[in-house]
C-alpha cells in the first residue's frame, strides 16, 4: 500500500517516525510524500503544550479530508497526543480509523492492514516499546545528519511539564545498542549525529553507564560532528565539559534549557538554581570550553511571575549574552503540577513579555553574529535555499538543526554533508552569509 506520514513535534518524536517508516518499508509498503496518493495516512502527533495540541488536531482534520478527495482508505493517529488524550480523541474525531500511543511503533504495519480492511481499532499495550533493539530507520533528515535517541522518558517532575506522564520514567538504552546504531549511521555516511533524550546528560544512570562514557565511545567511531542536545543544569559536570573541550569531533555546543533564572520562579517550577548559580554555571562552561556556543530556552508568564522576576530574566540575558535563546509563553497543561497554581498570568502579559525578551535576544544574537564577520568557520552543507537553487544552506558547529540559524553560500557547488571552509562576509539577526575559501 501507499503510505503517507506526517510527523509533528520534537526530534525525539521524529526518531519514532523514522522507526515506523522502517517497519513499513520492511513490510513492503511504499512511502509517498503527496497525501493525495496515499491509501493510508499516519500522523505522529505532539501533545506537549497547547499550541502543539492544536497543530496536531488541525493536522488530523486536514488529513481526514483526503478520505473524501484522495485515495485514502484510513487515517491512523499515533504519538504523544493520542497517548495523552486517548478516549477524548477517539470519541470526538470519528474520522480516525485507528489509534495507538507512543509504545506501539512495531504494531503499525499490522494495524494499517486492519484499518484498510474497514476495521476501526484502538490499540494500547501495557508495556513500553523496546528501543534497545537496533531498528532500521528511514531517514527524514537527509543522508548527512541523524538524531540518535539514547533514552526515553524522564525522571524530573518539572511543574509545567507532562512528559513523564506521557512517556514514563527514564529508560536508558544499553550502551551496546546505542553504539550499534551509531555505527550504522556512520557506515551510511552520516556526518553529524545529534545525541538526544528528554534529559541527555542523565543517560546511563539507570543502566550502569553514563553520558561521558557514551560520548567517548561515539567519538572513537570517527563521526565528524557529534552534538549533545537537551542537557540538564545539575548534570553538567567538569568531566563532561573537559571531554567536550578535548575531543575534536564533539562540537563545542551546549544546549541547556534553563527555563528561568529567578530563584523564586525556579522553585515554583520545581527546577534547580537561581540567578547566581545559573550565572556561575554559564561562566564555568565558558571557562572549561573556550569559544563554546550556548543555547537555552526560557518560559515567560509562569504562574506568579512578577515584573521583578521577569526583569531578572532580562538582566541575565543582557549580562550573559547567550548565543541562541528560545522564549516560550507558559502553557497551562492539565495534569501538570502548575495547572492548578494560583496567580495565572494573562495572555496579554505573556505576549508582552515574550516580545520584549525575544526583541532583546534578537539584538544580542545579531551583535554576536557581527563578531563573526571576517572569521573562517567549518560549515556542513545541507540543501539548496528555498528561495533559490543558486544559494546553498549549511550550518557551522554553533548552529543546531531546525532551532538555530544557518549559513548561506551563493557560490560553489556543494553536496549535502560536505564540510566546507567558509569566510563569513555578512551577519543577520540569526543567519550568516559567507563564501568558500581554501583550508588553512
Amino acid at each position: 500500500m501507499k503510505i503517507g506520514v506526517v510527523s509533528l513535534g520534537c526530534a525525539k518524536n521524529l526518531v519514532d517516525t523514522e522507526i515506523v517508516l522502517g517497519f513499513l518499508s520492511d513490510a513492503s509498503h511504499e512511502i509517498v510524500s503527496d497525501p493525495v496518493q496515499a491509501e493510508i495516512i499516519i500522523i505522529n502527533t505532539c501533545g506537549f503544550i497547547e499550541a502543539a495540541k492544536e497543530e496536531s488536531i488541525n493536522a488530523i482534520l486536514e488529513m481526514a479530508a483526503y478520505k473524501e478527495k484522495g485515495s485514502c482508505k484510513a487515517l491512523v493517529v499515533m504519538g504523544c497526543l493520542s497517548q495523552r488524550y486517548t478516549e477524548e480523541l477517539w470519541d470526538l474525531i470519528p474520522e480516525i480509523d485507528a489509534m495507538v500511543g507512543t509504545n506501539e511503533l512495531d504494531l503499525i504495519p499490522e494495524i494499517i492492514e486492519q484499518a484498510a480492511a474497514g476495521k476501526r481499532l484502538l490499540k494500547k499495550r501495557e508495556g513500553f516499546f523496546d528501543y534497545d533493539q537496533v531498528h532500521r530507520r528511514i531517514s527524514t533528515t537527509g543522508s548527512h545528519f541523524a538524531y540518535l535517541k539514547v533514552a526515553e522518558g524522564c525522571n524530573h517532575r518539572c511543574a509545567f511539564c507532562v512528559i513523564p506522564a506521557i512517556r514514563g520514567r527514564r529508560r536508558s538504552r544499553s550502551l551496546e545498542s546505542v553504539l550499534a546504531e551509531a555505527r550504522l549511521m556512520r557506515e551510511r555516511g552520516v556526518q553529524e549525529v545529534a545525541v538526544i533524550a528528554q534529559d541527555t546528560t542523565a543517560y546511563g544512570t539507570d543502566a550502569e553507564t553514563n553520558i561521558v562514557e557514551l560520548l567517548r565511545h561515539l567519538a572513537a567511531l570517527d563521526i565528524p560532528w557529534i552534538r549533545l542536545l537537551y542537557t540538564y543544569p545539575t548534570s553538567i559536570t567538569d568531566e563532561l565539559l573537559e571531554l567536550i573541550n578535548e575531543t575534536p569531533n564533539i562540537v563545542k555546543y551546549i544546549d541547556l534549557p534553563l527555563q528561568h533564572v529567578s530563584g523564586r520562579m525556579l522553585k515554583s517550577m520545581k527546577r534547580p538554581g537561581d540567578f547566581k548559580s545559573t550565572r556561575e554555571l554559564i561562566r564555568r562552561i565558558r571557562a572549561k570550553i573556550p569559544g563554546v556556543t550556548i543555547r537555552s530556552s526560557f518560559i515567560v508568564g509562569f504562574p506568579g511571575e512578577t515584573e521583578e522576576d521577569f526583569q531578572e530574566l532580562l538582566a541575565f540575558l543582557k549580562s550573559e549574552r547567550l548565543n541562541h535563546v528560545g522564549i516560550f509563553k507558559y502553557s497551562q497543561e492539565e495534569n501538570s503540577a502548575a495547572y492548578g497554581y494560583p496567580n495565572q498570568i494573562s495572555e496579554e502579559v505573556k505576549e508582552a513579555r515574550y516580545r520584549q525578551a525575544m526583541g532583546l535576544q534578537q539584538q544580542i544574537s545579531r551583535e554576536l553574529n557581527e563578531e563573526l564577520v571576517g572569521s573562517k568557520l567549518q560549515v556542513l552543507m545541507e540543501f539548496p535555499s528555498a528561495e533559490s537553487d543558486l544559494v546553498m544552506v549549511g550550518r557551522h558547529q554553533g548552529q543546531a538543526p531546525d532551532v538555530d540559524g544557518v549559513v548561506y553560500l551563493g557560490t560553489g557547488t556543494f553536496e549535502p554533508g560536505q564540510l566546507v571552509q567558509v569566510l563569513v562576509t555578512e551577519a543577520h539577526d540569526y543567519d550568516l552569509v559567507g563564501e568558500e575559501v581554501d583550508c588553512d
